[in-house]
């Protein structure tokens, strides 16, 4: 009897020094990672602070732990405002339960130094419930640096070759224009491939503009409420004639059943579903969704294209779906990066730039969204938006604002003297 007493509490205290010779390597592992780690409880209270934190922060170990983490962490954008409510992944972290990444914010240090930082914020789970997050950030300024004189290289030189390329591509149309010249077969066919090749060309550099753009923050971006469900069944109409040229099928689904083909007419049939508010650029939108339908257009030999849509209280989600070849796994993660394609037969023998899914994810960043693919080899691929929703009452104080911004000048009907 006495023996087994002796023994328990022999194995208590073997377990308690197990506990704290796993702490103490914790502790070693993290306190020599070059990369700031800070670990948070669900109250968004510091546990845990390493040295390379403490150097990025200004803020010393035993001040930061016990601190909120937005004391210690204050983020703010490039016009200097505060990452508040949405905007703030120490916030998204706890309503989304799923790893953020931030490559863009910057860091208000506790001297008032600003650094740009790469940040990651995974959850710490407990079944469903967030007990917590790992924050992981790095001094990235002087690669945001270098990437915007790379950005402003591009910028300048694309603006430039634009005017020469335009005239290039106006003398090849004059010289294709029966009525201007008189040319004949084959020197047509020659015309023909040079003015093709203008015009991607004069594409490309357009496409370089946008992303130096998007890059820096000088996408233009005008947001309006927008009904994505209306906003998503005329665009699909206006789309579809590209699927019909090409002998593929395109519908309109709603929902998880409610299929609307968008190669017939609707007429004046109506079908009842949820309205689905969004904050968006339309135009922008329109531009994603167009170029997203595009590729899934060119790359599928048959079968159908669909456009999507579904959603909940907090999350609008669109969709463009394809029944083409797929894409390979190892090539998923790179997908939305500049310049980047798939190597194979059909993208060798199909021209593209490799930007305009680079555009459409900053779009997309824009407005708090997410977009991404999932892809079967051989089945087809489905590129994924995610917008926040917002409800009919905020859709309507939105609109209500936008209103009274509006100012109409009277026109004055006296010529100036």
């Amino acid at each position: 009897m006495f023996g087994f007493k002796k023994s328990a509490a022999d194995a208590g205290k073997t377990r308690a020094t197990d506990l704290q010779d796993e702490r103490k390597r914790f502790e070693v592992i993290i306190n020599n990672i070059a990369d700031g780690i800070i670990l948070i409880d669900k109250d968004q209270v510091v546990q845990t602070i390493n040295p390379a934190a403490a150097t990025l922060t200004g803020w010393y170990a035993n001040e930061a732990t016990g601190l909120n983490v937005k004391n210690i962490m204050k983020l703010i954008n490039n016009k200097g405002e505060a990452l508040t409510g949405t905007n703030n992944p120490f916030d998204n972290i706890f309503r989304e339960h799923v790893t953020i990444r931030e490559n863009s914010a910057i860091l208000l240090t506790k001297n008032n130094k600003q650094l740009t930082v790469g940040l990651t914020l995974s959850p710490l789970m407990d079944g469903a419930d967030v007990t917590g997050a790992v924050a992981v950030f790095r001094d990235v300024s002087r690669e945001r640096a270098e990437e915007q004189q790379r950005a402003d290289f591009i910028s300048t030189a694309s603006h430039e070759m634009r005017t020469p390329v335009a005239a290039i591509e106006g003398y090849l149309a004059l010289a294709l224009n029966d009525k201007v010249a008189t040319i004949d077969s084959r020197a047509r066919d020659y015309l023909e491939k040079a003015h093709a090749s203008t015009q991607h060309l004069g594409q490309l550099f357009q496409d370089l503009l946008t992303s130096a753009k998007a890059e820096d923050g000088r996408l233009t971006s005008h947001p309006a409420v927008i009904e994505l469900g209306s906003f998503l069944e005329q665009l699909s109409n206006d789309l579809r004639f590209s699927a019909e040229k090409k002998g593929l099928f395109m519908e309109f689904v709603v929902g998880s059943s409610n299929v609307i083909n968008a190669s017939k007419n609707t007429g004046g049939e109506r079908t009842v579903r949820p309205l689905y508010y969004v904050y968006v650029d339309g135009d922008r939108l329109r531009e994603v969704i167009t170029n997203l339908f595009d590729n899934a257009v060119k790359y599928t030999e048959e079968g159908k294209v669909s456009i999507g849509l579904t959603g909940n209280d907090q999350v609008v989600q669109c969709y463009v779906r394809d029944t083409g070849p797929g894409i390979p796994s190892e090539d998923v993660p790179h997908l939305f990066q500049k310049f980047y394609r798939v190597d194979n037969s059909a993208t060798r023998t199909i021209g593209g730039t490799g930007l305009g899914l680079f555009i459409a994810r900053k779009i997309i960043e824009l407005y708090n969204g997410r977009i991404w693919v999932e892809s079967d080899l051989g089945k087809g691929s489905t590129f994924y938006i995610n917008l926040p929703r917002i409800s009919p009452q905020r859709a309507a104080e939105l609109q209500k604002t936008s209103q009274q911004n509006q100012e109409v000048k009277p026109i004055n009907s006296v010529a100036p003297s």
